[in-house]
């Protein structure tokens, strides 16, 4: 299952073809992915860990608190390879804009972030505060801080301060757009990659079932459109790739289809790489294709290949 199958975003379908989801099954879903997708180690220190199947070494540097708010810290995770080229790309831990914690060596097990660390990416392990407490404008203000903590210590970290990209799925990735197109300067990243990201909230606040099934969605009416990437596009927009399935129920094509159009019509360097009879998770061949287009586009936009 791929890594970015984070707790199901559901955008609204007609009435009769709304999909019947219960609590527990999302909550089972949201779990079993985010624990194949992030962690670190749990004793609070730095380590170095090899896997010997994959060969992968690197060090982790677990919860360094990037901001505090209401008496908590704020945490971020940093991953990094044995052999760092550089530069930094965040990871935004989100489903349902929700942040879970989970042991890093987790993280590394799957095939794309082996294949990231190979190629000398340091990862940065982002997490935000969390719905119900928190809503999608303050998720958005937490990653924002995170990337202005990452550039202001980048020289600690060995990262270039203008070379750090995002990305992330179906939250995560709306997410990790919202840091490519708003945004004060150094709050921003230079390129975003993104797997099936909700691109327009409207439509989806105003629905007693969406509040219900996300509270993240219960925030002012008035801030929906500054939360809405597809009408947030500018020329000055990070170069933004997506990834999405041509199925996907929970989070429709459309969405990504709209963004780009609105891309286009800025100028802005974009790809949207559909995923024939994916839905809402990409496995096997469909996997390993976004894993190396994902590759490919930090490759291009940050190193420059």
């Amino acid at each position: 299952m791929t890594p970015f199958l984070l707790k199901p975003f559901f955008l609204k379908p007609l009435p009769s073809q709304r999909p019947r989801v219960h609590a527990t099954a999302k909550s089972f879903l949201y779990l079993v992915i985010v624990a194949c997708s992030v962690g670190w180690n749990p004793l609070g220190h730095s380590t170095t860990w090899s896997q010997a199947r994959t060969e992968v070494e690197f060090e982790v540097q677990e919860d360094y608190i990037y901001g505090r708010k209401d008496g908590m810290a704020l945490t971020l995770d940093v991953v990094r390879p044995a052999e760092p080229n550089g530069i930094g790309l965040c990871f935004m831990v989100s489903g349902g804009w929700n942040s879970m914690w989970f042991p890093p060596r987790q993280f590394v097990r799957d095939s794309l972030y082996q294949s990231l660390l190979k190629s000398g990416y340091t990862l940065f392990l982002v997490r935000h505060g969390s719905a119900p407490r928190y809503k999608v404008p303050e998720a958005v203000d937490d990653v924002r801080l995170a990337i202005k903590k990452i550039r202001d210590q980048a020289a600690n970290f060995g990262v270039d301060p203008n070379k750090l990209g995002a990305f992330g799925g179906s939250a995560g990735g709306h997410l990790s757009i919202m840091l490519g197109t708003t945004g004060v300067e150094n709050q921003r990243v230079a390129a975003v990659a993104a797997y099936f990201p909700p691109t327009n909230l409207n439509g989806y606040v105003d629905d007693p079932k969406f509040r219900a099934d996300f509270p993240a969605l219960v925030f002012d009416r008035a801030l929906v459109d500054p939360m809405s990437p597809e009408l947030q596009a500018t020329s000055d927009d990070a170069p933004i790739l997506m990834i999405h399935g041509d199925q996907d129920t929970l989070v429709p094509l459309v969405h990504s289809e709209k963004l780009k159009a609105k891309l286009d019509e800025q100028s802005v360097a974009n790809e949207l790489i559909v995923i024939e009879n994916a839905g809402h998770a990409f496995t096997g061949d469909d996997k390993k294709r976004a894993e190396q287009a994902l590759l490919a586009w930090f490759d291009k936009h940050l190193r420059g290949l």
